[in-house]
């Protein structure tokens, strides 16, 4: 897949993490059901390969999934087994070395200029600036200045109020754990995470 090209048309990353895994299947097809287009499990939740590898099944090949927390190139050969389409790591990572391999494309973790530079020098398709809260919007905009061509991902701290702040500074799509997911990756009530959803498909539209 094109990571860039599906980051820059959906403009929102949904980040599924969880002890459950039979809700955290759950949410990922909620959420593909409600219109949310780019989907990251996190390998820290339970049994995420499982997911992955049921997701997977339940969504079909085209879909865009992928596997979050990828560190190891054991990880990364792992998640690709499991169907994932796409890696994302918290840093510079080993994974980001057997991705190339793999066929498969990185939204690599970073937070300095330094990060940034080295992540798009090892291959990364897309920054994910993480944790996007120390700096917040304004950071990310400072980042454009030297980094106008390299697309950035704030991940972190990012709710439905900051989500259009980091879009208008500059960021091509940003990233959303529990703002978004709340209790449905503990099998909270699926209307509500539809509800959220919306909410967040409406902050990012272009």
């Amino acid at each position: 897949m094109n990571l860039t090209d599906a980051l820059r048309t959906h403009r929102l990353l949904a980040i599924v993490r969880g002890p459950d895994p039979a809700a955290a299947l759950a949410a990922v097809l909620t959420l593909a059901d409600s219109g949310v287009a780019l989907i990251e499990v996190s390998l820290t939740g339970a049994d995420a390969l499982g997911v992955v590898r049921r997701a997977r099944a339940a969504l079909g090949p085209e879909f865009a999934l992928g596997a979050g927390t990828v560190l190891t190139a054991e990880d990364a050969r792992a998640a690709a087994e499991a169907g994932a389409t796409f890696l994302v790591t918290p840093a510079l990572a080993e994974s980001l070395d057997e991705a190339p391999r793999l066929g498969l494309p990185v939204l690599a973790g970073a937070l300095t200029p330094t990060e940034v530079v080295r992540a798009r020098a090892a291959g990364a398709a897309a920054v994910k600036l993480f944790p996007a809260s120390i700096g917040g919007p304004d950071y990310l905009g400072a980042l454009r200045d030297p980094f106008p061509d390299t697309p950035l991902v704030p991940v972190g701290g990012v709710d439905v109020d900051s989500a259009r702040r980091y879009l208008d500074r500059g960021a091509v799509a940003v990233g959303v754990g529990s703002p978004l997911l709340g209790d449905a990756v503990r099998g909270g009530d699926p209307a509500a995470l539809r509800e959220r959803a919306a909410a967040f498909l409406a902050a990012v539209r272009p």
